[in-house]
């Protein structure tokens, strides 16, 4: 079974420079922190967009649902800023006949008290397991879109009914 990954940007590929909290959207993380974890699964990394999840527009949820298209992978992985996180799951509703599942971070995967990597994991094997459909993993749980909201105060993603 192949896993793809598509990076789209976020806390999760943050690296500052700085005490001013100087950022930019990096490299993608998750092939380190795949090669990291020893994962066997057949796997394969792709960059889509690098930017701050604040910042994304319609089009740039529109190039990550054209990146899922026009690849026939069924088992698809999506690092996401959280801040829009769920707005983009919603954007990707009518690809169900694919298993995705998209996650973030709260903290950059280059720091060491990083969420990034249990998040990564979580999401990898929800794509192998997990019917088709689309999923938020976050805070070691499942959600669907339209069920889920981030609590900013409490840093971290609850079921909204």
């Amino acid at each position: 079974m192949q896993i793809k990954i598509l990076a789209a940007g976020g806390t999760f590929d943050k690296v500052y420079y700085d005490a001013l909290s100087e950022y930019s959207i990096g490299e993608p993380m998750a092939d380190e922190l795949m090669q990291m974890a020893g994962v066997s699964c057949t796997y394969s990394v792709h960059s889509v967009l690098r930017k701050d999840s604040l910042d994304m527009t319609d089009a740039d949820r529109q190039t990550l649902y054209a990146a899922i298209t026009e690849d026939d992978c069924r088992h698809i992985v999506i690092t996401h800023g959280t801040d829009t996180l769920v707005q983009t799951a919603m954007a990707l509703q009518d690809l169900s006949e694919r298993t995705i599942v998209l996650t973030g971070a709260m903290q950059p995967a280059r720091f060491r008290d990083s969420d990034a990597a249990f998040n990564l994991g979580g999401a990898v094997a929800l794509a192998q397991a997990l019917p088709a459909g689309i999923y938020i993993f976050m805070n070691g749980r499942v959600f669907h879109p339209e069920r889920v909201v981030k609590n900013r105060a409490a840093g971290i993603f609850e079921e909204h009914p």
